[in-house]
């Protein structure tokens, strides 16, 4: 009987970049949520294979992609589907939590999970867990966090993929101070306090690079967003709203510019089946 699991996205709420390795890495704090919406993965008897399908299918190879290192990283036989709703290389984690997902997916099936799940990416081992986590050091320093509030929100595209690497090399400066203690949120208007403060330090450069990430926040502060943001390297923004019907209603009007837009809420992810 296949195992389903979901792939959440992954939101960097806050992203403060504090320094740079000798080998490069530069180092993070990030205050990282999770939405409602997200990939699907799921797993049935093997040999190893990948079949992609969904609305982003089209974007993915599935020549050595994450799902199926994850696989074998893990040592185990499978054929995977991967439903693939969000977009490809769009700062909200699809990659690392299609992958956190099979290796969820097979601990169900009785394979432990890997050491070291970080060699997949900076962002699995955030995602393996799905939950609200403070994040620092290269991804692999994981401060777990009580339940954020769950609020409204509008993710936003503009079918823009921007190159991590490319939006990491047009910062003007990578010592910047981290993020404030992150205390208990009583509500959404205690995070968005709070979210005013901190900073995504690649949103700048993320902005000369594609202009038109300026644009979709302003239209997400336009639609009614109580606080607008985009997540990691982008090209993917936020909003937070006050309902949900707003939040709809915001969504559907952004779609109208050819883009990407899904309303959902910062939540735990569903349960896996």
């Amino acid at each position: 009987m296949p195992v389903t699991e979901a792939a959440p996205a992954k939101l960097n709420l806050a992203l403060h970049v504090t320094g740079r390795r000798a080998d490069g890495y530069h180092l993070l704090d990030s205050l990282v949520g999770f939405a409602g919406v997200g990939d699907v993965v799921s797993l049935d008897a093997g040999p190893l294979s990948l079949r992609i399908e969904g609305p982003f299918a089209a974007a993915l190879s599935g020549d050595d992609n994450l799902c199926l290192r994850a696989a074998r990283l893990a040592g185990a036989d499978a054929a995977i589907t991967l439903t693939k709703n969000l977009p490809v290389a769009s700062g909200i984690g699809g990659g690392s939590a299609d992958a956190a997902a099979v290796l969820r997916a097979l601990a169900r099936l009785g394979h432990p999970l890997p050491a070291r799940a970080e060699r997949l990416g900076a962002d699995v081992p955030v995602c393996l867990a799905s939950t609200p986590a403070r994040m620092q050091g290269v991804g692999q320093i994981l401060t777990p966090l009580p339940p954020l509030p769950a609020i409204p929100l509008v993710l936003a595209n503009p079918g823009v993929a921007l190159s991590t690497p490319l939006v990491f090399a047009a910062m003007d400066r990578r010592d910047n101070p981290g993020l404030p203690d992150i205390p208990r949120f009583a509500g959404p208007a205690d995070l968005v306090e709070w979210l005013a403060a901190t900073r995504n330090d690649l949103e700048a450069p993320a902005r000369a690079i594609a202009p038109v990430v300026g644009q979709v926040l302003e239209a997400l502060r336009a639609t009614g967003a109580g606080f607008a943001r985009m997540s990691g390297s982008g090209a993917t923004c936020f909003g937070l709203y006050d309902s949900a019907d707003r939040a709809r209603i915001a969504a559907a009007a952004l779609k109208q510019h050819g883009w990407w837009a899904v309303a959902t809420e910062l939540a735990p992810p569903p349960p896996s089946r």
